[in-house]
């Protein structure tokens, strides 16, 4: 079956008893991750993620299907360079993906930041036979995503900033997400 008949990643949540009709993929992430693999992947006028939140869904739903290029295009476009793409999707398909949980969304801080709490759930393949092997862990991550307008067209995008980026950045120097604030009062505040 192709993925697009399944149930969507984002949507498998294992630690809520509660049963709901969960949205199918091509219904779900499907279109965001399909703007992206176009001809026109530059173009930035197919569908973009409205909320930090559903860019979070979108992201985990990438590694889950192993579309490690979707992870780089959704990071700060400052950071994707820096970004190892094989290490992205080795980790990606080494990981046993089990369910996402959306613990909080903080939709707005400040003039463009966002935050999502969760937790990417996923299957332990320990070589050893400890207690953990094969059982249901967690990844919880409070992550930060800033909303970054083009100036050239107006268009406004979320993006994902990614701590573990390791950037040579003064905190007096102009924002990497190209606010034109200095760095210590924009994105600053959520990579320190």
């Amino acid at each position: 079956m192709q993925p697009s008949l399944h149930t969507c990643p984002c949507q498998i949540n294992p630690a809520s008893e509660s049963v709901s009709s969960a949205l199918l993929y091509k219904d779900c992430c499907q279109p965001y991750h399909d703007a992206f693999y176009n001809d026109e992947v530059d173009e930035v006028d197919g569908i973009k993620a409205e909320t930090a939140e559903r860019l979070m869904r979108t992201r985990y739903s990438a590694f889950v299907l192993i579309k490690p290029e979707y992870i780089v295009k959704t990071t700060l476009p400052t950071q994707q360079a820096l970004l190892d793409v094989q290490a992205i999707e080795s980790w990606a398909k080494e990981t046993d993906w089990a369910g996402l949980e959306i613990v909080e969304h903080t939709p707005k801080l400040g003039k463009r930041h966002a935050q999502v709490e969760f937790k990417a759930y996923f299957k332990s393949h320990e070589e050893t036979t400890s207690s953990l092997e094969g059982k249901i862990q967690a990844h919880h991550e409070l992550s930060a995503f800033v909303k970054v307008t083009n100036k050239a067209n107006h268009d406004a995008r979320w993006y994902f900033l990614d701590p573990t980026v390791a950037m040579t950045i003064s905190q007096k120097q102009p924002c990497i997400c190209g606010s034109g604030e200095k760095f210590k009062r924009c994105c600053g505040g959520y990579l320190g």
